[in-house]
Order: C-alpha cells, then sequence, then structure tokens
C-alpha cells in the first residue's frame, strides 16, 4: 500500500479534510477540525486512533502497528506496507471514532455516513 493509496482512503470519509499543519510534508486528515489520521513527512506509517489504550497495546504487541509518536497511547502507527483490508479498516474506524466525539451541531454539519 502506498501513501497516495492512504490518502485516497482517507479523503474518501465523508467530511475529510487534508492540511499540512506544520509544513514539510505531512498528510493530517481531518473530520470537524479533528485529526483522524496522520502521515508524517517520512512516509512510512499512518497514525490512527483506536478505541481504547487496551486495543493500541494489543496491535502494539501482536506485531500489528507501533506506538505513534507524540500522539496519545490510544493512537496506534500502522506501516503503509501493511494489509490494504486492515488499513482500510483502522483508517475508517479512527474516523468513526473522531466523528463520534465530534458536538453534535458539528456532527450536523457534516455530509452523512
Amino acid at each position: 500500500m502506498s501513501r497516495e493509496l492512504v490518502n485516497e482512503m482517507c479523503a474518501a470519509q465523508p467530511g475529510a479534510e487534508w492540511s499540512d499543519p506544520w509544513g514539510g510534508g505531512h498528510d493530517c486528515w481531518k473530520v470537524g477540525g479533528k485529526i483522524f489520521a496522520l502521515i508524517g513527512m517520512e512516509g512510512s506509517h499512518v497514525s490512527v486512533k483506536t478505541d481504547s489504550t487496551e486495543t493500541a497495546a494489543f496491535l502494539i504487541e501482536t506485531g500489528v502497528a507501533e506506538r505513534a509518536p507524540y500522539m496519545h497511547r490510544s493512537w496506534v502507527a500502522l506501516p503503509l506496507d501493511s494489509a490494504p483490508d486492515e488499513l482500510a479498516h483502522r483508517v475508517r474506524h479512527s474516523y468513526r471514532i473522531i466523528r463520534a466525539g465530534l458536538t453534535t451541531r458539528v456532527r450536523a454539519e457534516l455530509p452523512p455516513l
């Protein structure tokens, strides 16, 4: 899987917006102003949110992911060469977690799922 394909997965999420807030070639994907996926400028991993620190620890312990640098412990970094279905699942899941945590007003302004 390539950076471009992961960016396509992120862009396909309703209301997803791209930015490079720190400059230098980051791909930062947000919904309602909150990050749901992040590819660093090195471009070897995509960081995504999991539903808990326990899930993140499990993914790290089983070798599916690594600890996401600079992010909360509930975030993991998946290699871009991970199985495409795993990447797609984790991007969608992260998006839905972040979207669900938005205020009712912000969620109402987003396109439907």
